[in-house]
């Protein structure tokens, strides 16, 4: 059985709440759910969500340490500003996904760059949530 690690970084514990004209009326814990059930045997889905840049960092490592068979991530903020987070997806060389909930680069400027992206064997934008099922799937099949 493959085990794969659902992370979200800081003010998407908000989904449904934040912004839904942006990221939809679904919240978190529906995301969840939803991919329990797509994906209900021959994969181990793991959830973690931190507003706290080192709690996703000591996360990862806990994958990398644990022989996660891959990640699909969504860093947030923490994806355009933080060198640490993507030091420490290189650093535990799981094949891993960047997703985002919205396009990116529909976005504001600083929005544009990803620090992340460079340690992830891809990158998906702007196909809401659907994104994170794609990123499954991808990994599932790797």
């Amino acid at each position: 059985m493959k085990k794969i690690a659902i992370l979200n970084g800081p003010n998407l514990d908000r989904l449904g709440k934040r912004e839904p004209e942006i990221y939809g009326r679904a919240t978190l814990a529906d995301l969840e759910a939803s991919l329990r059930t797509e994906f209900p045997n021959g994969v181990e889905l793991e959830f973690f969500q931190s507003n706290h840049e080192g709690a996703l960092i000591d996360r990862i490592a806990s994958l990398a340490d644990r022989k996660f068979d891959g990640v699909v991530i969504n860093g947030g903020a923490f994806t355009h500003t933080s060198v640490a987070l993507r030091d420490a997806l290189l650093g535990a060389h799981l094949p891993t996904i960047e997703v985002h909930i919205s396009n990116i680069y529909k976005r504001e400027e600083f929005r544009h760059t990803s620090l992340t992206a460079p340690a992830c064997i891809a990158v998906i934008t702007g196909l809401g949530l659907e994104g994170y099922f794609a990123a499954v799937r991808f990994l599932l099949k790797r």
